[in-house]
């Protein structure tokens, strides 16, 4: 029966867009780490633990919303509600935010990279800033443009 939950889960495309997101940050940070020759955020522990915590409570609320069927539509800005339709689990609603949070990631690793996204990555990053504070540390940027 689980593994019949999780089949069904995987046509899910907030959680298709949570796995995307974390392999490209992840392939992002590998490339930054390459070019400063250090590790960062994304491509060592500190970025395994988080990635793996965000893979791992996916698949738990999967089934917690296969068990209870919680509804949080209403905890979504109406901008956003218009996308989804009128029912959300748990596991979409956090899967949400976690393409939120990795999406500024990995713009910030393009960036860094030296990819022409800054003005996006500020874009998305102001957009996001009006509905949290919960953002992934810009101070690698800011450093990168007071040595300019």
């Amino acid at each position: 029966m689980i593994i019949e939950i999780y089949k069904n889960a995987g046509n899910n495309p907030v959680i298709q867009l949570v796995i995307i997101a974390v392999v490209l940050d992840t392939f992002f940070g590998c490339i930054r780490a390459v070019k400063d020759k250090e590790f960062n955020s994304c491509f060592g522990i500190n970025g395994a633990i988080r990635k793996i915590g965000m893979v791992v409570s996916i698949m738990a609320l999967i089934l917690v919303d296969r068990i209870v069927g919680f509804n949080m539509i209403g905890f979504l800005p109406e901008v956003v509600r218009g996308y989804l339709g009128e029912s959300i689990g748990l596991t979409e609603f956090f899967g949400l935010l976690y393409i939120a949070y990795e999406t500024v990631s990995i713009l910030k690793n393009m960036a860094l990279c030296g990819l022409p996204v800054k003005a996006l990555w500020k874009t998305v990053k102001t957009f996001l800033g009006r509905y949290t504070d919960e953002l992934p540390d810009d101070d690698e940027l800011v450093e990168e443009s007071e040595d300019k």
